[in-house]
């Protein structure tokens, strides 16, 4: 287990749900990724990458629901600024994204 942490720093992260509308393959990456562009309504679309390959094809994650952290710094990953955290279970090697059970509204809050 982590160091514990107060309420208000749960409080930091701005978890929203967003779709995921565009996936491309990213050869550039250190470890097998996709580039995701994902669309978080009123908050403009985000690029990012992800290193969900093993579980996941472009098909699948194509108009899928994620749910990501929004307010990071933008990163830089290898030819890509990511600028959201896509969320997920990490089993292994693996990492199964976290999503809502029925869509919602892009930019919705987690809570």
């Amino acid at each position: 287990m982590k160091t514990r942490i107060n309420f208000n720093d749960f409080n930091k992260p701005d978890l929203r749900v967003g779709t995921i509308i565009c996936v491309e393959d990213f050869p550039e990456a250190r470890n097998p990724a996709y580039k995701l562009t994902i669309d978080f309504g009123d908050l403009g679309l985000r690029k990012t990458s992800a290193q969900i390959t093993s579980l996941y094809t472009k098909d699948h994650l194509l108009n899928l629901q994620i749910i990501a952290v929004v307010n990071f710094p933008a990163k830089q990953i290898a030819n890509i600024m990511s600028q959201c955290l896509v969320l997920g279970a990490v089993s292994g090697k693996d990492v199964m994204l976290l999503h809502p059970e029925s869509n919602v509204l892009n930019g919705s809050v987690v809570a």
